[in-house]
């Protein structure tokens, strides 16, 4: 009887352990998390307008200081045709901060391809808008320490929310997405919506090699969506009093009524852009790749960044016109040097009172950019001094000028 029970408890021990491997084998093993990130640690050295001062929203105006201008963590996972991604962004430009900066869920086919883009893959969630070359590059990959102006100016922190698909064949890649159209950096709602209706963003491009030790990247881009005008409360009726002869005393022509307005309502008006992008990197023998970069962009009423577009309120559609091109060369594995010059203009119509008259003013921004780099593994310390010029200066007579900003930036970068 005792050998009896003994078997039979033997036996019993024996399915337990076939049943708990057989279906450990049929379960998936949960995908590991593939961590990375970077840090970028500036300090400007001199920038010509900053001021010991406090401006009128109640910041300070100095810029000659140390900043965490990024601090990214990310995690990657994924398991045969699903992947998944979320990234953090801490940083002190404006205060210390910390907010998601991407985060995709996407489904992909082929499932996997080493070596290779998959033909197609979805993705919802926050990430970067897919147009032209800079608003995608990777930021501890470019060797400026920022984006262009007119990039800067229509896709400010180049993130936004939405739907996207994207994939490659060969030489041949692709996305196309239906986003917000208000991205994170964007100054009236950032990471909101306003109105219904979603941006259209796309871009195709081509990857090849025309020769053994030259490859060019090219692509062409477009935009189409809405812009949000905010409407107005109604107003009452001001009595106003103003003391033109500084005696204290209220005269009778001092005296002026402000009349009340009737509330107006928001309204949507009409966005878009087209851009171009082109890249030439060369195999130079003995120093590295000689990297030439361009691209252009033409946009209608598209500006979220610097000059925030409201045709409504300007009463004519604001047509915004950007370009840069550059160079850089490596110089042996740890050094590289550059040169990058931009022009944005934000309102190719714009124009100003002169002594009473009307007279068209340039609303160009300018930069010329300076870098070099020192590179060991995966440490890189950048200095760049960027000359720059826009039109938001005043002359001495009142009258609009351009503004010298000139700005020296030693940048520290460490990735992981």
């Amino acid at each position: 009887m005792r050998l009896r029970s003994l078997a039979f408890a033997a036996a019993l021990a024996f399915a337990a352990t076939w049943t708990a491997r057989a279906e450990a084998q049929e379960k998936p093993a949960a995908p590991t998390p593939v961590l990375s990130g970077f840090v970028q640690t500036d300090w400007v050295i001199n920038r010509q307008s900053s001021q010991n001062e406090i401006g009128p929203t109640g910041a300070p105006l100095n810029e000659n200081r140390f900043t965490l201008r990024r601090a990214h963590l990310r995690a990657d996972a994924e398991q045969g045709m699903i992947l998944g991604s979320l990234e953090i962004d801490a940083n002190t430009i404006n205060g210390p901060q910390l907010r998601p900066i991407d985060a995709e869920a996407s489904i992909r086919w082929p499932p996997r391809t080493p070596g290779e883009s998959p033909w197609a893959m979805a993705t919802i969630g926050l990430f970067k808008t897919p147009f032209g070359f800079e608003v995608l590059e990777a930021d501890n990959r470019r060797p400026f320490l920022e984006r262009s102006t007119v990039i800067r100016a229509l896709f400010p922190s180049e993130y936004d929310l939405g739907l996207r698909l994207k994939g490659g064949w060969r030489f041949f890649d692709y996305q196309l997405g239906l986003m917000n159209g208000d991205p994170i950096g964007e100054r009236q709602f950032p990471g909101r919506d306003p109105n219904t209706s979603k941006d259209i963003v796309g871009r195709v491009g081509v990857d090849t090699r025309p020769m053994p030790r030259v490859r060019v990247l090219a692509g062409f881009s477009w935009v189409s969506g809405m812009g949000f005008h905010k409407g107005s409360p109604s107003t009452k009726d001001v009595l106003v009093w103003r003391d033109a002869n500084l005696n204290g005393i209220v005269d009778a022509t001092e005296i002026q009524v402000i009349p009340g307005s009737a509330a107006s309502p928001s309204q949507s008006f009409k966005r878009h852009a087209l851009g171009g992008d082109m890249r030439v990197l060369v195999d130079v023998p003995w120093l590295g790749e000689l990297a030439l970069r361009g691209e252009i962009v033409w946009a209608t009423n598209l500006d979220r960044g610097i000059q925030p577009a409201d045709p409504v309120s300007a009463g004519h559609d604001l047509r915004e016109r950007g370009w840069y091109v550059g160079f850089t060369q490596h110089i042996g594995p740890h050094a590289q040097i550059g040169m990058r010059y931009d022009r944005y203009t934000a309102d190719a119509d714009a124009s100003s009172q002169v002594a009473g008259t009307l007279v068209t003013t340039d609303s160009s921004y300018t930069t010329l950019a300076w870098m070099a780099a020192a590179r060991v593994g995966k440490a890189r310390l950048v200095l760049e001094y960027d000359k720059n010029k826009n039109p938001l200066g005043r002359g001495t007579n009142g009258l609009p000028t351009t503004l010298a900003d000139d700005v020296l930036t030693l940048r520290g970068e460490v990735s992981f």
